[in-house]
């Protein structure tokens, strides 16, 4: 039903998308809070979405969740802390959440999405929540950790009673980076709190490790999945096989969800999963062709061939249909695992690891998919 949102310029009547009862097929774009006493979701402006407030955005990961509200409660809140997870679990969601918890005036339950920091939060506009940029893609130099941590968190908070840094993909820190970050790391002011997000943190150097509160994301359960899924109206035909896909992976599931191609991408690959050894050279280069207008997904059509032979190498050792990722394709990957030996298949998975380890390399997208599928061909 539609419900009555305080507005910080004016009043008047728009619609809440709460998902545990109100919900409309109204779009909002309104920054402001239902006045539903139970309703923790917050519309914003500039994204045309829905806030909820503290972890309630974020999927799985409760033992993290609770890690950080019990630091917040006991004030016992870390220095410095690794969020360590492949991209799409949620770091940076789970980072922006405790950082507007800890930043929070309320004297209640926090967020609580009315006070003056948390407007500023949800307005993208902070003073003392802090995204560190770096200018070159590919690294964050040490000019980068100087300029954006050494040398501003010397300033103390403007409103706040910390001065909070986030820093995305901080598995790209040079060596150099780290070792100028570590001084702060290890003689940090009181107001201080860094936050390294990252997808792998045995990058990091020891002694970074080791001043830090490491905190690794694991993948939602099935169960999880599908309810999250089923949230966002995703069709239910799609689910099963967006579930098994993502892994555990919010973020891969969602990507997969909104790609137009993501159906047809699957069905083709399946098809040549299944017949790649009777297919010949015209009808390999033929799906290399195919395979083309999904460059921008190549990397999920290479985990997703992986799974598969997976399971054929896992069908073939324990004859155990429950371990299956693909279990309604059984029959199929049956017939793969008796034409193929033990060695093929592991070489096979090896061939699609080099395939991700050559494009990541810029190697040559149709010869290295032309390696890829000759492997995948040997019996």
């Amino acid at each position: 039903m539609a419900t009555e949102v305080r507005q910080l310029m004016d009043t008047e009547n728009y619609v809440c998308y709460n998902i545990r009862g109100h919900r409309s097929h109204e779009e909002v774009f309104l920054l402001g809070a239902c006045s539903e006493a139970d309703c923790e979701y917050l519309i914003d402006e500039k994204k045309g979405g829905v806030f909820m407030a503290g972890f309630d955005s974020v999927v799985g990961n409760k033992q993290i969740k609770e890690h950080f509200e019990k630091a917040i409660q006991l004030n016992k809140i870390s220095h410095g802390y690794i969020l360590n997870g492949e991209d799409g679990m949620g770091k940076m969601e789970l980072a922006k959440s405790f950082a507007q918890m800890v930043q929070c005036e309320g004297t209640g339950e926090k967020p609580c999405m009315n006070c003056h920091s948390c407007k500023q939060f949800l307005s993208g506009n902070h003073p003392d929540i802090i995204y560190v940029r770096h200018e070159k893609p590919g690294v964050i130099g040490v000019d980068d950790v100087r300029t954006g941590i050494n040398s501003d968190i010397l300033i103390k908070p403007y409103s706040s009673p910390y001065k909070i840094y986030i820093v995305d993909e901080a598995e790209k820190m040079s060596v150099q980076a780290q070792n100028a970050l570590l001084k702060t790391i290890e003689e940090p002011p009181s107001y201080g709190i860094i936050m390294l997000l990252t997808s792998n943190a045995e990058g990091f150097l020891p002694t970074i490790l080791s001043r830090c509160i490491v905190l690794n994301l694991k993948p939602v359960s099935d169960e999880e999945m599908e309810a999250y899924l089923n949230q966002q109206n995703i069709p239910s035909d799609c689910i099963p096989t967006l579930v098994k896909f993502s892994r555990g992976n919010v973020g891969k599931a969602m990507r997969m969800a909104q790609s137009e191609s993501f159906t047809a991408m699957i069905d083709q690959i399946m098809t040549v999963l299944k017949r790649a050894d009777q297919m010949n050279i015209h009808e390999l280069l033929g799906f290399i062709t195919i395979l083309t207008g999904y460059k921008l997904e190549i990397k999920d059509c290479l985990d997703f061939m992986q799974m598969w032979y997976r399971d054929v190498l896992m069908l073939k050792a324990t004859n155990d249909l429950n371990l299956l990722i693909f279990k309604e394709e059984y029959a199929a990957i049956r017939e793969v695992g008796n034409k193929k030996s033990y060695e093929t298949i592991e070489k096979i998975i090896q061939a699609i690891d080099t395939a991700k380890r050559r494009l990541d390399a810029n190697v040559n997208f149709e010869l290295t998919m032309e390696i890829l599928l000759l492997a995948m061909k040997e019996k």
